[in-house]
């Protein structure tokens, strides 16, 4: 009786200390240093228009906004994910050089973009896949093939969906400067200064949720260096500087991330050699380890942002949807 009472004492005094973690680490906001990733040359301005948008209701009943181009019969469906803190019109300029060649879906996911409901949260863990799937099941026709691409944790994300639930869903994926996980041999410290996470509150939050505690997952765990050109710009309205705990685990492969690189489909992988944010030599001697469905490239001068806009991505993504017929 001792052993248990003594048990429920410390139980008791222990319980709050992850909440008080929480409380002593609080995000810093406009405080954060800048980042070295380079924005300029990817601020869409006038070419976001040129795709058009409309909206689809989740699941839930959530409606998201959607970039659309239609294609003609027998091309496959290419979704395309857009990296962290960001919207879908980063792919305005991709989505023109791959018109005709498929269906493309750009989504701003869930928490992101114009006016979301809750901005850089989700519901639960693992929302971001049951969107990603109700997308292709909304869009994609019988027998369709499927091509899954991201950027950056978009492509982190592509890679998570692979190993989730949902992975039967697709047929190839495409890869663009992919997070894989933070203590990835191929992730630069804090992604070049780009992410600042507050890593006392994950720890504290994980280690509730390995208890079956989730009610702290609401908190603000990771924030992102966004400058002030575009803060205080046009697109400052759509940048989405914070994530909960619950949204960036939902938008990162799980914590056996090499898993879910196992259970890639056919996967191109395409980065810049001037990533700033991840080692583009390392993907392929890490994820060959655990796959040999990947075909991976380097394009030479080009950095993290602006690898999406590359002629050379257009050209690799061109071939995957080619091969897909």
């Amino acid at each position: 009786m001792k052993i248990v009472a003594t048990l429920l004492i410390l139980a008791l005094v222990l319980a709050p200390l992850p909440y008080l973690v929480i409380w002593t680490q609080q995000p810093r906001g406009a405080a954060l240093a800048a980042s070295a990733l380079d924005f300029d040359r990817i601020l869409t301005g006038d070419a976001l228009p040129l795709v058009p948008q409309e909206v689809v209701e989740m699941r839930d009943g959530t409606p998201l906004r959607v970039r659309h181009l239609e294609a003609a019969e027998g091309a496959p469906l290419l979704v395309l994910l857009h990296g962290s803190g960001w919207h879908g019109g980063e792919f305005a300029q991709l989505a023109q050089a791959l018109k005709g060649r498929a269906q493309i879906v750009i989504p701003d996911l869930r928490g992101h973009g114009a006016n979301p409901e809750r901005r850089g949260d989700v519901d639960y863990i693992g929302q971001l896949e049951d969107d990603v799937a109700d997308l292709i099941a909304h869009y994609a026709t019988e027998g369709q093939a499927v091509v899954l691409a991201g950027h950056s944790s978009g492509g982190g994300l592509v890679v998570r969906f692979a190993g989730g639930a949902h992975g039967d869903m697709i047929d190839r994926a495409v890869l663009i400067a992919p997070f894989l996980k933070y203590n990835a041999p191929t992730t630069r410290p804090n992604s070049g200064g780009w992410a600042h996470p507050l890593t006392r509150r994950i720890i504290a939050i994980t280690l509730l949720n390995r208890l079956g505690i989730t009610s702290a997952n609401d908190e603000i765990v990771i924030e992102f260096a966004f400058p002030e050109a575009v803060l205080n710009g046009p697109e400052g309205g759509t940048a989405t500087t914070a994530y909960t705990y619950r949204m960036n685990t939902s938008f990162a492969p799980r914590s056996d991330y090499l898993s879910d690189i196992a259970a890639l489909p056919e996967f191109l992988l395409i980065a810049g050699s001037d990533d700033q944010a991840f080692v583009a030599e390392g993907y392929q001697p890490l994820m060959s380890g655990v796959t040999e469905k990947g075909r991976y490239e380097i394009v030479d001068g080009a950095g993290h942002l602006d690898i999406v806009n590359h002629p050379e991505t257009a050209a690799a993504i061109a071939e995957v949807l080619g091969a897909s017929r």
